[in-house]
């Protein structure tokens, strides 16, 4: 009797303790709760953490530049003595140039996201929360820019405005901020429906009150979402213009033009070396 007696009272405090208001879970919990039970979010959080503490942080760690060369040290392979990854045609070290090309190709993914994110989500929650002329200026202005072949302008714009850093953030920023317009508007039109939003407006709240307090928090996970893929879009799209000779030029270096380099020794070098290490830890 005692046993089942004690059995009820635990039982009764579990219960108690899961209704206590204390133990309610917020949104930002539960959120986290999810993302570690999600192992492809996880491990994809942890490659990202990793790339940027060795593109960011592993500098400081050593004394060597990207541009110091060691012409009695050319085309070593990795896992040599003072050189990890070994070293390109001239003498260049390539796990250094690996972490100073990351900070490159990361800081411009990271940026022309961001700029992107800011004009796309503007444009998006205007034109949705508006509505009438303003919309359709703003999506015909969208659809004239997709209509554009991307490549070539591109490869056009890059040569006008320059092959630096500034240039190509530029550039990725101008043709990449429409998908996110279009997301971040049709949400809007729904959202500008609701019964908050209405009662909101009744009562004689401003609209960019409106905006910001009730438009924009209901559509920031999509907006986040858009805006990683948007990372991921403008580190490719930067290796590529870099690839093809159009993008970061040398001596600095990102992981384009130091892949575009190696495709110079891909079958081999005049001694018979074949420096297939240029080409691999670039494109990993």
């Amino acid at each position: 009797m005692r046993k089942s007696f004690l059995w009820y009272r635990k039982k009764l405090e579990k219960i108690e303790e899961a209704a206590s208001p204390l133990n309610v879970v917020t949104y930002r919990k539960l959120v986290w709760m999810k993302f570690k039970k999600h192992r492809l979010a996880l491990m994809g959080a942890i490659i990202l953490i990793f790339l940027v503490l060795f593109s960011f942080v592993g500098p400081l760690f050593t004394a060597v530049s990207y541009e110091d060369m060691d012409f009695g040290s050319i085309f070593v392979p990795p896992f040599s003595s003072g050189h990890f990854l070994g070293t390109d045609e001239l003498g260049h070290d390539v796990l250094i140039r690996l972490m100073y090309g990351g900070r490159v190709s990361l800081f411009v993914g990271f940026a022309s996201a961001l700029l992107t994110t800011l004009i796309g989500t503007a444009v998006g929650m205007f034109s949705g929360y508006y509505g009438g002329f303003l919309d359709r200026l703003l999506m015909r202005f969208v659809d004239i820019m997709l209509s554009i072949p991307t490549l070539p302008i591109l490869l056009t714009l890059t040569l006008v405005f320059g092959s630096g850093i500034s240039g190509i953030i530029l550039v990725l920023t101008v043709f990449g901020w429409m998908g996110i317009a279009r997301l971040v508007r049709g949400l809007t039109l729904t959202i500008r429906e609701s019964e908050y939003v209405v009662s909101a407006k009744a009562v004689g709240v401003r609209n960019w009150s409106v905006l910001f307090k009730h438009v924009l928090p209901n559509v920031l996970p999509v907006i986040i979402v858009s805006a990683t893929l948007n990372v991921s879009y403008a580190i490719l799209t930067e290796s590529s213009l870099s690839y093809l000779g159009l993008g970061i030029q040398p001596p600095m270096p990102s992981w384009g033009n130091m892949l575009q380099k190696s495709m110079n020794y891909i079958l081999g070098t005049a001694s018979g070396v074949t420096p297939w290490w240029l080409t691999f830890f670039p494109g990993l």
